[in-house]
């Protein structure tokens, strides 16, 4: 042929297609041409805005792909059904979403709060009937969170104070040693929080922080915690909620059992319970 074929909008077939320079941008190009499948020749947890990139085709619906050297980089062999994208390995992405919610996950979620529950059934029996004799009947509070795929649920803790009043001495001193939290263990049993995970906020909180901060939604790919990356590292209720995110996410690409029980021994070494969410 007198000249070579041309691509979309003119442009030469061997150019190639436009890069795209910002996630809006990919997510436009998601929509406009029905993306399906997403293919990463690095492992994309090994970048931060590999990881972004990631997070955005899988919440437009694209399936993911690791191919050539990706594709074995956790040392695992090829197996008689793996694929291949022109004669280099391909294999799909063993997402978080889809480790977080994994039996390993929720069974390391059950046995330890079966456990737990065991263990501190004496205390947890104490504290109710402190807080029933001191402040009456109504020995519960139930805040409202945002858990997993923004599915709000009650959180339960025992109340410090009555409607209206401040917290007394009794309240003071469920607080102040993390005592008011140990109902939450009846959250981790019914599957509404994890042991390990983001820090569970207020429905109003969580809409404005998705507002003002990328990547903060993204959490919801995972129930969150009794406890997490961001917590054991200092990141509570004061810090920024664009540092929480950060540290959010990060824990969820890389979720293994390994990071929940590491995760887990530096949250007791700091303290015997910790709180979810105020």
């Amino acid at each position: 042929m007198a000249t070579g074929p041309v691509g979309p909008e003119g442009a030469p077939a061997g150019a190639g297609p436009a890069p795209l320079r910002s996630s809006e941008a990919v997510t436009r190009a998601v929509i406009r041409h029905t993306v399906r499948d997403a293919v990463f020749l690095l492992p994309p947890e090994s970048d931060p805005y590999a990881a972004a990139l990631l997070r955005r085709f899988l919440g437009q619906g694209a399936a993911v792909w690791l191919a050539g050297a990706a594709a074995g980089h956790d040392g695992r062999p090829a197996g008689p059904g793996t694929g291949h994208l022109w004669g280099f390995a391909c294999r799909p992405l063993e997402t978080a979403r889809s480790r977080s919610g994994s039996p390993a996950k929720r069974a390391l979620d059950l046995v330890l709060a079966s456990v737990a529950l065991l263990l501190t059934a004496p205390l947890l029996l104490g504290c109710t009937l402190a807080v029933r004799l001191v402040d009456g009947p109504g020995v519960f509070c139930r805040p409202e969170r945002v858990g997993r795929d923004g599915r709000r649920f009650a959180l339960l803790r025992f109340r410090t104070a009555r409607p209206g009043a401040r917290p007394g001495r009794l309240g003071r001193w469920l607080r102040r040693t993390s005592l008011d939290g140990l109902p939450q263990l009846w959250n981790v049993l019914r599957g509404e929080l994890s042991l390990v995970g983001p820090h569970p906020e207020r429905p109003s909180r969580a809409a404005e922080f998705a507002r003002r901060h990328p990547g903060h939604a993204a959490r919801l790919r995972m129930p969150p915690g009794l406890t997490g990356l961001a917590q054991v590292h200092g990141l509570r209720d004061g810090a920024r909620a664009e540092d929480r995110a950060r540290f959010d996410n990060l824990y969820i690409d890389g979720w293994s059992p390994g990071q929940d029980l590491r995760i887990l021994l530096r949250a007791a070494a700091r303290s015997p319970f910790r709180r979810a969410g105020r």
